[in-house]
C-alpha cells in the first residue's frame, strides 16, 4: 500500500467464531477494492486449478501452508486495502478458541471492528467471547456482518432472527453496533456494492459502513503519558547526551515543559526532543516513539511513566481493582504469584480477592474460587510495589495490562479503580518471595578468599565513608583511590551518585528506599572484599542500623568506618550541587540534614573533621590508618 501522508488511515479488527468466514470477507475486500499486488488474484486462482481445489477468497490471506491445511487462521495477520476516503489496516484475529490470546494482541490497537457471524450457525460461544473482549478493549465502533447469506437462500427472516439474538447480547456489554449487514463473502454480496440477491436490504455496504466510521486520532488532547523504555547515554565524539526514550501513548510534550516521572515523583525540564535522523523538534505527540534530554539530570529507570507537571497525574498504588480475561492453561487462583506488565512496567502480582467471575458466553456469574481458562473476572490485585497507571475511563493506553505466567501471556485486563495501599499485603508478597529464596544455597567455588589475597598481595578491605552531603566524602575517596593505585593496590570506589545511575536507579529517597540502597551496597561491598579488592564506599548512609548491617556483612576485621565530619552550616555553605537550597525551599523532599535525619556514628574507626583538615590532610589520615 502506498503511504500518502495526506490520506487518512484506520485500524480495523475483524473478529468472529471459527469458520464463520472472516478470511473470505477480507479476501473479498482486498480483491474488490483492487488492493492486491498485480497478478496476485490470478496467481492464487491458477494455484487452485493446478491442485484441483476450488478457489476461495480466503486463500488470498492465508499465507502459511499449515493454515491452509488446517483451514483455520492461527495468528493475527495484517493486510491493507484502500477506498477513495482512506487507507485501512485490517487486523484478522483468530476465531479458534485455542488462539484467543492472539486476539488480545491483534485487537489492542484497533479503532473499529467488524464482527462476522455465520448466517446459518448464528451466534456461537466464541462470538460472545470476542464481543466481550472488544468491549473490554474499549472498541466502540462496531459493525456486525451476517455472513454466508447465500447458504440460507438470502432469507430475510433468518437474518432478522440472528440480528435480534446478537442485539440482545451486545446490549448487556454496552456495544451498540453502527449497522447489521447481510453479506456473502464468497459471492461479494454487500461487501463493496449493493447485492442484487437481497433487494429487501436497503442499508449500506461494508465499505460504506467503514468509510462512515470516524477516524479515531491518537489521543493528543489527553494528558501526556510516555512509558519509559530506557535511558541511553552517548559518549562518542564528545556527545554526552542522556536520552530518555519511549513511545508517547497520549498527549503532547514540548521543549521547556516540566516533566514528572511516576511512581518515583522525580522532576526535570525538557531540554531537547530527539529523533533518529530527524530535524530538530520542538514538540512530539501521541503515536510516536521519541526521546528527550533533561536540563537537570535525574536518575530514572525503565517502567516509569513520564507526565507533564501541569496536567493531571496518574494513579500510583500497589492495589487495583481490575477486569481480567484469563487465557492461561493453569487457573489463576488467590495467592498464586504472576507478573503484571503495563507498558514497560513489569511487577509481581497476586489476586487479593476475586469479586466475581463471569461466564463470557452467557454473562452469568459463576461461584468458584479460581479463574479458569476463558473466564472473565473482576478482582482486587495486590502488586509487589506501587506502579503508575490511569483508569480505563480516563486513558485506555495506560490502563491495559497483561498477566504473564511462566514467560507466557496468560491473561489481559483493564484497571477500573485505584485502591489504597495496604502495607501488610505488600509484606505478604515479600514473605512469599523470601520463601522461594530460602531454597537458594550459596554455591561454593574452588578458589578461596586467601588465594585471591595472595595473588593480589593485599587483603580484601572495605573503607566506608559516611557523612552529610557536602562534608567531603566523595572528594576524599577519589584522592585515596588515586594514592592507593600509585602504590599498586587494586582498589575500586563505590560512589553514591554513580551507583544511582545504574544498580540503584530504581530507588528514590524515602526511608525504605534509603535502607534498600545501603543494603544493596553492603552486599556488593562484601562481594568485592571477597574478591580481594580494597573497596572505598562513599555514601551518606544516614542510618546506624544499615551501616552496622554492612559491617556484619563484610566482616568486622575487614570493615573500616570513616566519619567525614562537617557541621550542617558548613555543608550548606559549601552546597556544591545546590541541593540544600532546593531542600530548604521545599523542592527536594526527604533530604538528609533538612527534612530527613542523619544518625552520627557512635564509635567510628576514624573521624575526619573537614572543617579543620584540608583534603590532602584528610587523605593522609586515611592512608596512615591503613
Amino acid at each position: 500500500m502506498n503511504v500518502d501522508p495526506n490520506r487518512e488511515d484506520m485500524n480495523v479488527v475483524i473478529a468472529g467464531h471459527v469458520d464463520h468466514g472472516k478470511s473470505t470477507i477480507i479476501g473479498r475486500l482486498l480483491a474488490d477494492t483492487h488492493s492486491l499486488p498485480k497478478g496476485k488474484l490470478d496467481q492464487v486462482r491458477e494455484n487452485c486449478r493446478r491442485n484441483s481445489k476450488p478457489f476461495e477468497y480466503a486463500f488470498l490471506l492465508d499465507a502459511l501452508k499449515e493454515e491452509q491445511l488446517q483451514g483455520i487462521t492461527i495468528d493475527s495477520a495484517r493486510c491493507f486495502f484502500k477506498t477513495k476516503k482512506r487507507d485501512y489496516i485490517l487486523i484478522d484475529v483468530p476465531g479458534h478458541i485455542e488462539f484467543l490470546k492472539n486476539m488480545v494482541t491483534g485487537a489492542s490497537r484497533a479503532e473499529a471492528a467488524l464482527l462476522v457471524i455465520d448466517g446459518k450457525e448464528g451466534v456461537q460461544e466464541n462470538t460472545k467471547r470476542h464481543c466481550y473482549m472488544l468491549s473490554m478493549l474499549g472498541i466502540k465502533q462496531v459493525a456486525v456482518l451476517i455472513n454466508k447469506m447465500d447458504l440460507v437462500g438470502y432469507d430475510k427472516k433468518n437474518y432478522h432472527k440472528i440480528v435480534q439474538e446478537c442485539k440482545k447480547f451486545l446490549e448487556q456489554i454496552s456495544i451498540n453496533p453502527a449497522a447489521f449487514l447481510p453479506v456473502s463473502g464468497m459471492n461479494g454480496d454487500n461487501i463493496v456494492r449493493q447485492s442484487e440477491n437481497m433487494k429487501w436490504y436497503q442499508g449500506p455496504s461494508v465499505i460504506e459502513v467503514l468509510d462512515g466510521f470516524a477516524a479515531v486520532s491518537f489521543p493528543k488532547d489527553l494528558p501526556f503519558r510516555m512509558s519509559v523504555q530506557g535511558v541511553y547515554k552517548f559518549t562518542m565524539f564528545d556527545d554526552n547526551r542522556r536520552i530518555v526514550a519511549g513511545s508517547v501513548g497520549s498527549g503532547t510534550i514540548n521543549v521547556g515543559d516540566e516533566v514528572c516521572f511516576y511512581p518515583s515523583g522525580k522532576r526535570s525540564v525538557i531540554q531537547t526532543i530527539e529523533g533518529f535522523s530527524q530535524k530538530k523538534q520542538e514538540m512530539v505527540s501521541a503515536g510516536f516513539a521519541t526521546g528527550f534530554t533533561l536540563k537537570e539530570q535525574i536518575y530514572i529507570t525503565r517502567g516509569e511513566i513520564a507526565t507533564r507537571s501541569d496536567q493531571p497525574k496518574p494513579n500510583v498504588t500497589s492495589r487495583i481493582r481490575a477486569n481480567i480475561f484469563w487465557l492461561g492453561k493453569e487457573p489463576m487462583e488467590e495467592g498464586k504469584l504472576f507478573y503484571l506488565k503495563l507498558g514497560t512496567t513489569k511487577v509481581r502480582v497476586k489476586i487479593e480477592k476475586i469479586i466475581r467471575i463471569i461466564d463470557a458466553s452467557t454473562l452469568n456469574p459463576i461461584n468458584k474460587g479460581k479463574i479458569d481458562k476463558n473466564d472473565v473476572a473482576e478482582c482486587i490485585l495486590q502488586l509487589e510495589k506501587a506502579i503508575a497507571f490511569d483508569l480505563a475511563h480516563e486513558i485506555i493506553e495506560t490502563s491495559r495490562f497483561v498477566i504473564i505466567d511462566q514467560y507466557n501471556i496468560a491473561g489481559g485486563g483493564i484497571i477500573q479503580e485505584s485502591l489504597e495501599d495496604q502495607h501488610e499485603q505488600s509484606l505478604i508478597l515479600k514473605e512469599e518471595s523470601s520463601e522461594i529464596k530460602s531454597n537458594v544455597i550459596w554455591h561454593e567455588g574452588k578458589v578461596a578468599y586467601e588465594d585471591r589475597c595472595r595473588l593480589l598481595n593485599q587483603t580484601g578491605l572495605v573503607i566506608w565513608f559516611t557523612g552529610l552531603s557536602g562534608s567531603g566524602k566523595s572528594t576524599i575517596a577519589v584522592e585515596v583511590e588515586k594514592e592507593l593505585i600509585k602504590i599498586k593496590k587494586l582498589v575500586y570506589r563505590l560512589d553514591g551518585d554513580n551507583i544511582r545511575c545504574g544498580l540503584n536507579s530504581d530507588l528514590g529517597f524515602s526511608k525504605d528506599d534509603r535502607v534498600e540502597n545501603i543494603r544493596r551496597i553492603g552486599e556488593v561491598a562484601a562481594l568485592f572484599k571477597d574478591a580481594g579488592l580494597i573497596t572505598l564506599v562513599s555514601f551518606i548512609s544516614p542510618y546506624r542500623s544499615m551501616r552496622e548491617f554492612a559491617r556484619k556483612k563484610v566482616g568486622e576485621d575487614n570493615f573500616i568506618e570513616v566519619y567525614v565530619k562537617a557541621d550542617l552550616a558548613t555543608c550548606i555553605n559549601r552546597d556544591p550541587k545546590g541541593l540544600y537550597k532546593k531542600a530548604m525551599s521545599g523542592e527536594l523532599k526527604n533530604f538528609t540534614g533538612i527534612s530527613s535525619p542523619y544518625e552520627e556514628p557512635e564509635n567510628p574507626d576514624l573521624i575526619i573533621d573537614t572543617t579543620k583538615l584540608s583534603i590532602q590532610e584528610s587523605v593522609q589520615e586515611v592512608l596512615n590508618m591503613l
